[in-house]
């Protein structure tokens, strides 16, 4: 049962839910199109809720049948265009500061959940999100090609670092859309499940990552986005040091109590289950 759930304004909803965070885009009319007042916000949503103790696992969705249709084309960009550069920054800067910078940065898991439609702009927060379960049934598409632009605001970049370079390429050349079936095949998501099944699916993916020691779970997320693109060298000694900084900044000890429980009362085995947290 939801503990709270709260307006944060017209466009987003926030459910608490067993220290899970629901937070679902909610322009159903619109299929969930991000405008620049859903933008702003997401932007005081997601700083609201990374500090919020109710929260230990934030799940990113849609209201209604859709995900999110992308950009509103209307009031992002006709609306925008025809402004003044500052103005248009203005408008435009909430989009780039929720849906990839907070979001890869955020400091507790993210699960994107799926539930339908998933194009253009959608893409950005999807792959920015720690993990991805899609509905079976979800239709995923870069229809740019068609109405004469190209795939901006970092979904192209999204897209190549989900999909290989020639999935990437024939889904933006040819603007055809896939399932999330596909998705799964492709690695754009962790696994698709039937709709039916869908938030059942979220919720325990979000209870087997609540098992884990917080500072060492954001350690690792942080780890994992970081070190691609590193050469072996550096990747080395980033690691070292963000595990002596893991360490340090874990309250549990859970190395200390790992070892504890492994060696000495052979009480934990590692890959056979969690250790215990509380002793």
């Amino acid at each position: 049962m939801a503990d709270d759930k709260e307006p944060w304004g017209r466009n987003v909803l926030v459910e608490f839910e067993d220290r899970i965070a629901w937070v679902t885009l909610n322009r159903p009319e619109k299929r969930n199109a991000m405008s620049p007042g859903l933008n702003d916000e997401m932007v005081k949503v997601l700083e609201a809720v990374e500090v919020d103790e109710r929260c230990g696992v934030m799940v990113l969705t849609g209201a209604g049948d859709s995900f999110s249709a992308g950009m509103d084309l209307r009031e992002y960009f006709r609306a925008l265009d025809g402004l003044p550069y500052e103005q248009q920054l203005k408008g435009r800067r909430s989009a780039w500061q929720w849906q990839w910078k907070h979001m890869m940065a955020f400091c507790k898991p993210t699960i994107a959940m799926v539930n339908g439609w998933c194009f253009g702009g959608a893409f950005t927060p999807l792959a920015a999100c720690d993990l991805a379960i899609a509905a079976d049934e979800a239709v995923f598409g870069v229809s740019e090609i068609n109405w004469g632009i190209i795939p901006g605001g970092n979904v192209t970049r999204s897209l190549v670092g989900a999909m290989s370079l020639r999935e990437a390429m024939y889904y933006v050349m040819t603007g055809e859309t896939f399932t999330g079936k596909q998705a799964a095949a492709m690695h754009v998501v962790n696994e698709s499940v039937p709709r039916a099944k869908l938030r059942e699916r979220t919720r325990e993916l979000a209870k087997v990552l609540l098992t884990k020691n917080p500072a060492v779970l954001r350690a690792a997320k942080q780890a994992v986005r970081h070190v691609q693109g590193m050469a072996w060298e550096q990747s080395d000694e980033y690691l070292m040091a963000k595990g002596h900084q893991a360490r340090y900044l874990d309250p549990e000890q859970g190395r200390a109590k790992g070892l504890q429980q492994f060696l000495d009362e052979k009480s934990f085995r590692p890959g056979l289950g969690p250790m215990r947290r509380d002793g």
